[in-house]
């Protein structure tokens, strides 16, 4: 083999490997291409998977309310199930007598006496009381709530108070804060309005459901009273005062645990109840500035979706 002939050969040599070698890093830049295309597309496929996810059906979705607030409140979970304006502060009513009794019962014993006094006698409303006259503190938080007696709310705040050493307001501003209710003040243990411009008392539609579930903690056996028909209790002197509940339907709600009316010219009409949804499954419900007739109807509303939603069905 001559010069050229080596020189030739040589090259062809390094052509070859160099092709060879070229065509291995060819080979190489594809296999990447198509790992990094594989990689970039897995995310895709699962923003498709979770896309394609049938959401839960609203049970709540055609709810129309006359009340101007409203929540359902699952005191189980801690799960605001539906609300409607439910932070807003609006009068409260006799639904005040709740934080009146979550404040006594701080304070008071079951058994302490309570007079009534003639402060609690200048209260709207007429509960048959006589000035002097003494009960338990249990007994006549009873009728305070079942019967929405003002003359007894106040002869409740006005001893509690009086034992705490402070005013009835800073009494039930320590309550109010005390249980977490962060848009609720309230100037009297009624609710009563004060004048025709000014209530005795505001809260949202999300405190008074947490207190409706907060006193019946506290004072269960209170509580749970304001589901009888009707209220009687003897004073210490031997009179009995029997008087009927301010929400005669709440019998027909299966479970009921609590239930508490409210109604002035300023605030309309209040309704908050608590009921078992399930076995140990408390629901509240509150609806605040509906109408005399319209909170009732506002609450069935909502209790009856909220069945619908435990069970997985959409409001049609």
């Amino acid at each position: 083999m001559n010069q050229t002939e080596a020189t030739f050969n040589s090259h062809k040599d390094l052509i070859q490997s160099g092709a060879v070698l070229g065509l291995g890093m060819l080979m190489l830049a594809g296999a990447a291409f198509v790992a990094l295309s594989s990689f970039r597309s897995a995310p895709v496929a699962a923003e498709q998977e979770v896309a394609m996810v049938t959401p839960a059906p609203n049970a709540y979705a055609n709810v129309n309310l006359i009340g101007q607030a409203a929540i359902v409140y699952d005191l189980a979970t801690g799960e605001t199930l539906y609300a409607e304006d439910a932070d807003r502060p609006l009068p409260l009513a006799s639904l005040t007598k709740l934080l009146t009794m979550y404040a006594a019962a701080g304070v008071l014993q079951d058994g302490s006496p309570v007079v009534i006094t003639p402060k609690a006698l200048a209260q709207d409303g007429e509960s048959g009381f006589i000035e002097g006259q003494t009960f338990t503190f249990d007994d006549l938080a009873r009728l305070a709530l079942v019967a929405s007696s003002n003359d007894a709310a106040e002869a409740i705040a006005e001893a509690a108070a009086e034992t705490r050493n402070v005013g009835d307001t800073q009494l039930l501003a320590g309550a109010a804060a005390a249980a977490g209710l962060t848009k609720t003040r309230a100037e009297n243990g009624t609710g009563l309005d004060i004048n025709t411009q000014e209530a005795g008392a505001y809260g949202s539609a999300r405190d008074m459901a947490t207190l409706a579930g907060k006193l019946l903690a506290k004072a269960p056996a209170i509580a749970g009273s304001t589901v009888d028909p009707s209220v009687s209790v003897r004073s210490t002197d031997g009179v009995v005062h029997a008087l009927p509940n301010t929400n005669q339907g709440v019998v027909h709600v299966p479970g009921i645990l609590l239930s508490k009316t409210g109604f002035t010219d300023i605030a309309g009409g209040n309704l908050v109840v608590v009921y078992d949804a399930g076995i140990g499954h408390p629901v509240a419900v509150a609806v605040l500035g509906s109408t005399r007739d319209g909170r009732f109807t506002d609450v069935e509303k909502l209790i009856k979706a909220t069945g619908a939603h435990f069970a997985g069905i959409a409001d049609n």
